[in-house]
């Protein structure tokens, strides 16, 4: 792994679904994965006769967040079991690159967690002919703080302590801010190791507007794909970081409850000011996406989180994955086969499918107006 210096429960508890199920919505692959099997497919691909409207035949490409990634391997395998003669390949690479390609016309749809700025959705016109690119939320997570020191297998951080580790004005473990948010935990004099994105990444952006609305004036930037905070060191990908925090004593990056749960990573609860600090599991992340607000228009189904939520149990790091798609103008060759397959992600069975890999299904109120756009598609 080259490193550049620059100075992402194993199943949801029965409550956990029912949960998400009965939450309103107010208003309205992994890193170089080019295969179409996967490990741990198996729920889904159980699922996929019953759950899956082939359509035609065909092949689509697509590209873009890392956070998806296991989300992807299992709807592609369910797919690829279900639907002789199609093809899903999806690409990592990091949400920015996925906007990149779908705007130069390289692929079908984007996965992208954050939504379309004004400038790429008036970019995005040149390949959606007559139409323009929009948000499909689909896949719905949480981004942990996931940290590896020795002799602390709990740990506490509150949005101004965790912005001044990631910009390197807290260099030291046992840092009188952190001690005082972890009374009784025995943290070392030591240096902290930080590793962040060295990718556009919309888990950075989501992760820095995190900073941006909890840091208490803490994070200087502005939030956004590309990593600006002071020192560390990066990796490609929610694979990279995570790797690197596995292997590296003393530090933390942030990666996708998935990917801390297949690396055994250790996550951080966060303090939100509610009466106790709030663990990162899927249904507190539940809470959270089950309040966000409607921003998109139109046939635009992006959302708004709220990242400074103080409610009891609700986590305040979370991400919403969009599929990114025309809305009129998607290659008619392949338009069949990519409604079909974004009809089967947004199912209950393929949301259902992701939850089990430490996803959040989405509520019921966001995939019934998902599926309702898919298919308005031409």
């Amino acid at each position: 792994m080259k490193l550049q210096r620059n100075g992402r429960s194993k199943a949801l508890a029965i409550g956990a679904m029912a949960l998400v199920s009965s939450l309103s919505l107010a208003a309205c692959g992994s890193d170089d994965n080019n295969n179409t099997t996967a490990s741990g497919g198996s729920s889904g691909s159980a699922a996929a006769a019953g759950a899956i409207n082939c359509g035609k035949p065909g092949s689509l490409i697509s590209a873009g967040s890392t956070a998806q990634g296991a989300a992807m391997d299992v709807w592609k395998t369910s797919f690829a079991a279900a639907c002789s003669g199609t093809t899903i390949n999806y690409q990592g690479g990091g949400s920015g690159a996925g906007i990149q390609q779908f705007n130069q016309g390289k692929i079908q749809f984007a996965g992208s967690d954050s939504a379309l700025k004004p400038a790429e959705v008036d970019a995005s016109k040149a390949v959606c002919t007559g139409g323009q690119g929009i948000d499909l939320p689909m896949v719905g997570g949480l981004i942990s703080l996931v940290y590896n020191v020795d002799g602390v297998d709990k740990l506490v951080l509150d949005g101004p302590t965790a912005a001044k580790i990631f910009d390197s004005q807290i260099t030291k473990w046992n840092d009188p801010a952190i001690a005082a948010l972890n009374p009784g935990a025995k943290l070392p004099d030591a240096d902290i190791q930080t590793f962040h994105r060295s990718d556009d990444a919309g888990t950075t952006e989501n992760l820095t507007k995190y900073f941006a609305a909890a840091g208490g004036g803490a994070w200087s930037y502005p939030a956004g794909k590309a990593w600006a905070g002071k020192g560390g060191q990066s990796a490609n990908g929610s694979a990279g970081v995570s790797a690197q925090v596995k292997q590296v004593k003393n530090s933390i990056s942030y990666v996708e409850l998935a990917y801390a749960q297949t690396n055994s990573l250790k996550s951080a609860a966060i303090n939100t000011g509610a009466s106790k600090p709030v663990e990162a599991t899927a249904e507190n992340a539940a809470s959270t996406i089950g309040k966000a607000q409607a921003a998109g228009t139109g046939s635009d189904l992006a959302l708004k989180l709220d990242y400074a939520t103080k409610e009891e149990g609700s986590y305040p790091l979370v991400l919403i994955t969009y599929e990114i798609v025309c809305d009129k103008g998607n290659k008619a060759d392949t338009l069949d086969t990519l409604k079909s397959f974004l009809t089967y992600t947004a199912s209950d069975a393929g949301q259902k499918a992701i939850g089990e890999k430490g996803y959040v299904p989405l509520p019921k109120a966001v995939t019934d107006k998902v599926n309702g756009v898919i298919t308005t598609l031409a």
